[in-house]
């Protein structure tokens, strides 16, 4: 399997900038993009079963990689919800396919977004970013005749860095498009 563009350029480019801009040690200490968690919450999935299977379809064809259903911890009476239904759908990508995936989020997932001024700046305080959608239809695996709900997401970037500011430098490098820039 050849690298893709954005892997390459993680190497050659994005890395040896953010050594001199923190002025790092070791080469081991430069933040890393380690994987992306794709995550899709469907609480009327209680109610018509049918939603879990068209939400992982649309995750996995969004991904290139299977989806798998998330199932709910515990009973919840109030929201006719037993152990174990399927509430939900994920997939986590790592490597080339995260790299792939992230690719297209940037270039032409986002740009897509009606009146789209940049995403939030806010990480979780552990150098990590959890991007919210709407809509599922921004992406052009989904034909929007096919879409019985419109259905939003979360996307997690999990990186290997230990603050904030070294999290939002790497993922500012990789392209993604910051409201205000720090």
């Amino acid at each position: 399997m050849s690298e893709t563009t954005l892997g390459k350029e993680y190497k050659e480019r994005i890395a040896p900038e953010l050594f001199k801009e923190f002025n790092y040690s070791s080469v081991m200490q430069v933040p890393r993009l380690e994987k992306i968690v794709i995550n899709q919450g469907l609480g009327a999935a209680t109610q018509d079963k049918k939603l879990i299977e068209t939400a992982i379809n649309e995750i996995t064809a969004i991904t290139g990689q299977k989806a798998v259903p998330t199932l709910s911890r515990k009973d919840i009476s109030n929201f006719k919800l037993r152990k174990k239904m399927p509430i939900g759908a994920m997939v986590t990508l790592r490597r080339e396919k995260m790299y792939e995936f992230l690719e297209r989020l940037v270039k032409i997932a986002l740009p897509r977004i009606r009146d789209f001024k940049g995403i939030n700046s806010k990480l979780d305080g552990r150098g990590n970013y959890t991007l919210g959608i709407t809509e599922q239809i921004i992406f052009p695996e989904i034909n929007i005749d096919n879409v019985p709900k419109l259905q939003g997401m979360n996307i997690t970037f999990v990186t290997s860095a230990p603050t904030d500011e070294e999290g939002f430098a790497l993922l500012k490098k990789f392209g993604l498009p910051f409201k205000h820039e720090k």
